[in-house]
């Protein structure tokens, strides 16, 4: 049963993506070190088909992958997965999962789980969007700045489908442009408490 004693002061890294998701999910993990005391989560908007994602990314990462299921305790140092089908929310430190609100049109599962989480999460908060059509997770980048998180979208040039990125930095709420590489660094530095110092080829965005 969910317990208001699990710690829910460790960083929670969501990451977003659909279309082209995969190769950013990939390049992320293969440069994210899996001892930094925080819980990834990748949130990719599908619909009907059963996702394969907790069997693929193993190969990347020594992080223990998972598919969640209800009352799912969240951790560090652990890949959570979405599956198909449902909206993704968060209470008393495990993942609850619901019918997906918006069976019809683009899912908006990215939007609904961010917003949950700056809600209902107490640590730091790293909001990722990557490669995907539309603009899941776009509409909670707010939510996320204003509970004092970090945004960040793929840089559009490095992702197969730039929609979902173009949409996040259209917002105006959007800290950094990165590749995935860079993304994994930026994570580092925040898990790190330290500043991320955005390169030459990196855009800081001013936050609206």
């Amino acid at each position: 049963m969910p317990s208001t004693e699990f710690s829910k002061d460790f960083p929670v890294v969501c990451i977003g993506g659909s279309a082209g998701g995969l190769e950013a999910y990939i390049r992320l993990l293969d440069h994210l070190p899996s001892d930094m005391g925080v819980a990834v989560v990748i949130v990719n908007h599908l619909r009907v088909v059963a996702t394969q994602l907790h069997e693929i990314l193993p190969r990347h990462t020594s992080m223990p992958v998972e598919l969640i299921t209800e009352n799912l305790l969240i951790q560090p140092n652990h890949v959570f997965i979405i599956p198909e089908q449902r909206d993704l929310h968060v209470e008393d430190g495990v993942f609850r999962l619901k019918p997906i609100s918006k069976p019809r049109g683009w899912p908006d599962v990215i939007t609904v789980f961010l917003c949950s989480l700056a809600r209902n999460w107490d640590g730091k908060l790293i909001a990722v969007i990557v490669s995907g059509y539309d603009g899941d997770g776009a509409a909670a980048l707010d939510d996320i700045k204003a509970v004092g998180g970090i945004t960040i979208a793929q840089k559009p040039v490095t992702a197969k489908q730039p929609d979902m990125p173009e949409s996040a930095i259209a917002t105006g709420y959007v800290d950094f442009v990165l590749s995935p590489e860079e993304i994994a660094h930026c994570i580092q530095c925040v898990a790190r408490d330290e500043a991320y110092a955005a390169g030459a080829t990196t855009a800081m965005l001013p936050i609206a």
